[in-house]
């Protein structure tokens, strides 16, 4: 991943003024490593590029009449650095898989390269349908639709903008195809998703694709709801408020931990000290407890400490300077 990063993305910052990489000068990236349900590992990463601009300042352009060049000129990046076809060239399927060999190697011969890089996206590009495209389909008359969006009439000659919303639409020449970058998927030999997130849809899109990933929330709430029946109903006579809350987040949290999944990969990467994610910025931990302390102090929120107002009464919030810490 490091290595994909300086070379293919181009991000250097002991080298400020280095050209940009494949998908052009990146300012920032972010990458989660993920495990599968067969435990290989696979990182999913987010990549800023620098003077990009934000999603209403792309629609406002791709709209208006007097910035036809910049529409242009987006559309010709996009189709330059995503593909969605299957070259013509004819493959045996009798040769070993191209993931389990070398990158792809320019030959003085270009039939073969070519030949190589046609195999190398049929083995990791073409989606086939299983189970998992079908697992949310409640069945009887409702469409069984693949829910990755993936189907052979799911085709679309060119990049085009939606006129009304401002969308843009990527050409989608192959309807089973996952888009991928020619150069990135030859050195990475595996199968990629790339996206390019250039309106508010893509951007919903994304946003509950990653939220989705890192809260695991299927797998949270089943664990929450096993704590809660594990722990039984409430009894005031037994045990106040405090107590029960108490009692609730430490079965939960054990309950979480208990079900969490860690593949032999995950824990080899883990004792290797290989880390879990890939960042291009140093973040800061935020102080809950503390960032929670002082908003209270600001808004005291009374209605929400019932127990308090019947101990003691709600007083005026003061700001002292000394609480809050560095």
């Amino acid at each position: 991943i490091r290595a994909f990063v300086k070379i293919l993305l181009g991000y250097d910052p002991q080298n400020p003024r280095k050209e940009g990489g494949l998908l052009g000068k990146v300012k920032a990236y972010y990458g989660c490593v993920e495990a599968q349900g067969r435990g290989s590992l696979h990182c999913h990463m987010l990549v800023w590029l620098e003077g990009g601009l934000n999603l209403n300042e792309i629609r406002e352009r791709v709209l208006s009449q007097s910035n036809s060049d910049f529409t242009e000129r987006l559309i010709r990046y996009l189709d330059d650095v995503i593909a969605t076809d299957i070259p013509e060239v004819d493959v045996d399927s009798a040769l070993p898989h191209p993931c389990f060999l070398r990158h792809i190697r320019k030959r003085e011969d270009e039939s073969k390269t070519g030949f190589d890089f046609r195999r190398l996206v049929d083995k990791t590009q073409v989606h086939k349908h299983s189970f998992t495209c079908y697992k949310y389909w409640k069945g009887g008359s409702t469409p069984k639709t693949c829910r990755f969006d993936l189907d052979e009439k799911n085709v679309r000659a060119s990049t085009s903008i939606d006129p009304n919303t401002g969308e843009i639409l990527l050409h989608q020449r192959n309807g089973l195809i996952n888009p991928y970058n020619p150069t990135m998927l030859s050195a990475l030999c595996c199968n990629m998703d790339i996206k390019f997130i250039g309106s508010v849809t893509s951007a919903k899109a994304i946003l509950y694709y990653v939220t989705d990933y890192i809260t695991k929330a299927h797998v949270a709430f089943g664990a929450l709801d096993a704590a809660l029946k594990k722990l039984g109903p409430y009894d005031a006579n037994c045990q106040t408020l405090s107590e029960r809350g108490k009692q609730l987040l430490n079965r939960c949290a054990y309950m979480m931990l208990s079900h969490q999944e860690l593949s032999a990969q995950q824990v080899a990467a883990y004792l290797m000290q290989y880390g879990d994610y890939y960042s291009s910025h140093q973040f800061k931990p935020l102080l809950w407890t503390q960032f929670k302390k002082f908003i209270d102090d600001q808004c005291h929120s009374a209605e929400c400490y019932h127990s308090e107002m019947e101990e003691k009464p709600v007083t005026s919030p003061n700001l002292q300077v000394d609480d809050v810490q560095d």
